[in-house]
């Protein structure tokens, strides 16, 4: 197990901000998980299982806690037949959707361009573009605190819009198994899965601010829009129509290229971007009276 002091978590987000951690390990074994769990009971400190560090606003303070990021043994992919696959939780969610869509294999292809692990897309239940990871998933394997092992089913997961069961129960997603259907089950060929992902990583190029440090989408999807466009749930629809497009605090600054993104503009800091964040949401309910709630999960101590 790999241990660092006061590691710069600025180094290990998509952000590029974020203070140090108290501790920071790479755990490649399901050995050096468990010293890594066990590290933070003995110290009485919390810990956080790091992916890619998208999605992800660490406080400028640091984290006065555990950071445990997973690899070796964590990083398999395994063809079980039949459509199954068992993936470990450090696996890059793209790795695992381009592969399995070389194999003939549909369902999650249309993934490929989120920048996270397995791990962490299970945890949010990731989507783009009408898929989402929790869809194919038939169990997932945990370990808690105590080092103890568990399985969960699909229907144990609770999957949901950008959520699962295991925001709750606080334990290490180690790998999940997943059931795929192939291009031909769907009247599809290979060619027209590669075909959906192009067009998929067109838009996203062409309306993401790729070039610039973010985490992805600021804030979930609505349930329902304003009173007077009740259809329109996409946030960034509401935060642009603020006139919010280029807004900036500090280095933070609303993107140009898409309303729903926050972007680290050059020498942003954490509070920076949190303060940006709540003024958004602040400027979006006095305008439309909705309520956005952020997407990006926040670390230590704001």
């Amino acid at each position: 197990m790999i241990l660092l002091d006061n590691e710069p978590m600025s180094k290990h987000t998509t952000f590029k901000v974020g203070g140090p951690a108290h501790y920071f390990t790479k755990a490649e074994s399901l050995d050096d998980l468990k010293r890594a769990l066990n590290l933070a009971h003995e110290k009485g400190l919390p810990f956080f299982i790091l992916g890619n560090g998208s999605n992800l606003l660490v406080s400028d303070k640091g984290f006065n806690g555990v950071i445990i990021t997973l690899a070796g043994d964590f990083s398999s992919m395994e063809n079980l037949g039949n459509g199954a696959f068992k993936v470990g939780a450090a696996v890059p969610l793209g790795r695992f959707a381009r592969s399995v869509l070389k194999q003939g294999f549909a369902g999650i292809h249309k993934l490929a361009g989120i920048p996270g692990t397995l791990g962490g897309a299970i945890y949010m239940n990731a989507g783009a573009y009408g898929q989402e990871i929790g869809c194919c998933c038939t169990q997932v394997t945990t370990l808690d605190g105590a080092g103890n092992r568990h399985e969960y089913t699909v229907n144990e997961c609770s999957f949901g819009y950008r959520q699962s069961a295991f925001q709750k129960l606080g334990e290490t997603i180690v790998s999940a198994t997943f059931q795929l259907p192939t291009a031909s089950a769907q009247g599809k060929t290979v060619a027209d899965l590669e075909a959906e992902l192009a067009e998929c990583m067109a838009k996203r190029k062409a309306t993401q601010p790729l070039n610039m440090p973010n985490a992805g989408s600021t804030f979930k999807r609505l349930e329902h829009g304003a009173a007077d466009t009740p259809t329109q749930i996409a946030p960034g629809y509401y935060i642009e129509h603020a006139g919010l497009k280029g807004y900036r605090i500090g280095g933070a600054e609303v993107s140009t290229v898409h309303a729903n993104f926050i972007v680290n503009a050059g020498g942003a800091t954490a509070s920076d971007i949190k303060e940006l964040s709540e003024f958004v949401q602040s400027k979006v309910a006095e305008k439309f009276k909705i309520e956005l709630k952020r997407e990006i999960i926040l670390l230590g101590d704001f």
